[in-house]
């Protein structure tokens, strides 16, 4: 897809949200990114409902991403992303019935591909079995791809992001371990339509400052 990367913004460390992640939101809600989001643990609902809520209010694209491995798990955090009111729910590995509660409540879906395992995720498999899978689910009406690409170990990160970007005719967002200026130019070439960073961020990874680091990574892509 031809398009300029967009970060996404995640109140996230070692795959859970931070627990003041309203706070930073508060900090940070004016620099340029636009897309934010959190993982489905550990905050309580209603204060994840309050802090989605001002996100949309603050006009930014919000996401939800699910680490949940079974059907019932993944079912739950989808009826968390509708009663939260998110735009995007990524992760949860793809089941029928979680598409189809996507489809019906008018809630993008963007599933794991591949074997992914543990927490912090971690995703193994063949290439061409995940852009087979990846693309079966886009028939089905998935909205995009959310890809663990540096968190692969069964193989080349950088292969495996830029073939799937190649192959995938929908969203695809690489998420996880973006974490140095290198890994954004290799996010330059692969040319997703988003990556996510999170940890990074509270590991000062671009620079001092929170909102600073959010700016200094978007102003490099865009570059």
């Amino acid at each position: 897809m031809n398009n300029i990367p967009n970060l996404i913004v995640m109140l996230t460390h070692n795959d859970k949200t931070v627990l003041n992640a309203y706070d930073i939101f508060e900090k940070c809600k004016n620099s340029k990114a636009k897309f934010w989001g959190f993982k489905e643990e550990p905050i309580p609902l209603e204060e994840m409902k309050r802090l989605y809520s001002y996100m949309k209010s603050m006009g930014k694209t919000t996401f939800l991403e699910v680490i949940a491995y079974d059907e019932q798990n993944g079912l739950n955090g989808a009826q968390m992303a509708v009663e939260c009111g998110v735009d995007i729910l990524m992760g949860t590995v793809f089941y029928d019935s979680i598409n189809n509660f996507c489809k019906e409540n008018k809630l993008k879906y963007m599933p794991f591909v591949g074997q992914v395992s543990e927490r912090p995720s971690i995703l193994e498999g063949d290439i061409d079995d995940m852009i087979q899978e990846a693309n079966i689910y886009i028939s089905k009406g998935a909205y995009g791809i959310d890809l663990l690409g540096y968190r692969y170990i069964s193989g080349n990160p950088i292969e495996l992001n830029k073939k799937i970007v190649e192959k995938i005719n929908a969203p695809v967002c690489i998420a996880g371990s973006i974490n140095s200026y290198q890994r954004l130019d290799e996010i330059k070439e692969a040319n997703p339509w988003s990556f996510t960073i999170g940890g990074a961020f509270f590991e000062n990874k671009f620079g001092e400052d929170f909102e600073k680091q959010i700016n200094n990574v978007c102003n490099y892509i865009e570059n």
